[in-house]
């Protein structure tokens, strides 16, 4: 009975140890938790949604870290400015360029609302409008803040419109340590990570992009590609 008691009490003691508590739609932020391992650290957040969940900085920044976090739904900025009043929020569409884009809009804090009319047309979803928007660059972000910090991890998960942030983004400049960003695979018949295939994530550009500028790619979850920086390797 002892004995029984000690071992209930032994397995106890690991459920409890060994927990993880994850935000993210697919365990992302315990992987940059584990990469990093510190209680400070800066990240940028592009298409940062909702500031707790399916978020992959949220457990960063319970353990004390602080960022940049932006979206193009001002609810979920609005939303980001109550939970998280000591990060800079900013409601912006961060494109290639300084100009105006459609937006797919299919409501309020949707987590497909997207820039990008191929990934709305694979949508099941019906779009509710079409809209227009003013578009900016993330380089035109960071000078209008004297953005100066160094960039420990940065998220990107725009619907598509992933390779146009990096259009307008200076890698070279601000090399964040860790990327982690969304690669969507519309050759594929549905978007499950059972369809996933290696070797069109290493032919596509977002891929090719990241590796000619000193990036490896060193995990994938779901849909979401980890790269990081050759000067953070060991």
């Amino acid at each position: 009975m002892f004995l029984n008691f000690f071992n209930y009490l032994s397995l106890y003691k690991r459920k409890i140890k060994y927990k993880k508590i994850s935000y993210s739609f697919n365990a992302v932020d315990l992987i940059i938790d584990y990469m990093f391992k510190k209680n400070t650290g800066i990240y940028l957040d592009i298409g940062s949604q909702h500031p707790i969940s399916n978020n992959n900085t949220y457990l960063l920044f319970k353990r004390g870290w602080s960022g940049v976090n932006i979206d193009l739904d001002k609810k979920n900025i609005d939303l980001f400015n109550v939970s998280r009043p000591n990060d800079i929020n900013l409601n912006y569409a961060i494109s290639s360029s300084i100009s105006e884009k459609k937006l797919y809009y299919y409501h309020d804090k949707s987590p497909i609302n997207t820039l990008n009319a191929e990934v709305s047309n694979f949508q099941k979803a019906s779009v509710k409008e079409i809209k227009t928007i003013k578009t900016i660059t993330l380089n035109k972000v960071l000078e209008d803040l004297n953005f100066n910090k160094d960039i420990d991890y940065m998220n990107i998960d725009v619907e598509g419109h992933e390779l146009d942030i990096f259009e307008g983004f200076n890698l070279t400049k601000y090399k964040p340590r860790v990327i982690s960003v969304e690669y969507l695979d519309l050759k594929m018949k549905h978007l499950e990570f059972k369809n996933n295939d290696l070797s069109r994530v290493i032919n596509s550009n977002l891929y090719q992009l990241l590796i000619n500028n000193n990036y490896y790619f060193v995990n994938w979850l779901h849909a979401d590609l980890i790269f990081v920086h050759r000067s953070f390797r060991d």
